[in-house]
């Protein structure tokens, strides 16, 4: 007489237990990084969204600056000179400002929309909301290191070769991720729970663009009027772009502008977290 054979115990599936943020932690870090390749994947996602259908595809990413660079110069070279004197050619002066300062506008702008864009994902399953954001923004940097490229290309048709201040760069922008990441998480959240930040949001990165005249006038940061330079100084754009451009290209790099930079970064990045903490609970029954 045969018996069976005694079968494993099937192991219970392990239980996730969805608790709200304590009151202290404005940003799991942990479980961002736990669900990183969910932030690859919508990055992803956004890049082909934008670019799907278009007859250039990802070489809007070169094509936009390129253009900007050229309407730039034919408007305000004549006005502005020579940078700052010196013998730096105006199109690279107003490239090297254009960079950081689209990358900050595209991460502001469809990270502002990120929330909103994805109700379905949202009101189905659970991953940290912060994710989209985050992505969006990622998805900018892509943006950005291949209009990078045409910038050392330019450099180097024009003779300029990078020096050791090149080595400022990456820290620099990443100030600026910093910055973007706090402002496309708070108008996030924001715009989820009111609408008018859809309309409100592009309109004022537009203002925020010629707020920052370090992107096409080399000698705003030297204006005579004290005013004008508390009010340049106090836009972390302005002493980022212009910290940036100057290391590229060999320049001396201020230290006040990129300071104001660092803390109003960090300052603009928890600040934006704390606001899309207080909102995302309710992201599910407002979307």
């Amino acid at each position: 007489m045969s018996t069976a054979a005694p079968t494993a115990k099937s192991t219970p599936p392990a239980e996730v237990v969805l608790r709200p943020p304590t009151a202290w932690r404005l940003i799991n870090f942990h479980e961002l990084w736990r669900y990183r390749e969910l932030i690859a994947i919508l990055m992803w996602r956004d890049i082909k969204i934008r670019y799907k259908q278009t007859i250039f595809g990802a070489a809007w990413a070169i094509l936009q600056p390129l253009m900007m660079m050229v309407v730039f110069t034919l408007v305000f070279s004549k006005v502005a000179g020579s940078a700052g004197g010196s013998d730096l050619p105006y199109p690279l002066f107003v490239l090297a400002g254009l960079l950081p300062w689209m990358f900050f506008a595209q991460a502001v702008t469809t990270g502002s929309q990120s929330v909103v864009g994805s109700e379905r994902l949202i009101t189905k399953v659970y991953f940290p909301r912060l994710a989209l954001p985050f992505a969006a923004v990622a998805a900018a940097v892509v943006d950005f290191l291949v209009a990078f490229g045409l910038l050392l290309v330019v450099m180097l048709g024009f003779g300029y070769v990078p020096g050791w201040s090149f080595l400022l760069v990456p820290p620099i922008f990443l100030v600026v991720i910093l910055l973007a990441l706090g402002l496309a998480a708070g108008l996030g959240g924001l715009t989820v729970q009111f609408r008018d930040f859809r309309y409100i949001t592009p309109f004022l990165v537009q203002l925020w663009m010629f707020a920052t005249p370090a992107i096409y006038l080399p000698d705003a940061a030297g204006s005579s009027n004290p005013w004008v330079q508390a009010l340049l100084t106090l836009n972390p754009m302005n002493g980022l772009v212009d910290a940036f451009r100057a290391a590229c290209l060999g320049q001396p790099v201020g230290f006040i502008g990129p300071a104001v930079g660092v803390v109003l970064g960090v300052a603009a990045f928890f600040a934006g977290c704390f606001v899309f903490r207080k909102v995302e609970t309710r992201f599910a029954d407002i979307i």
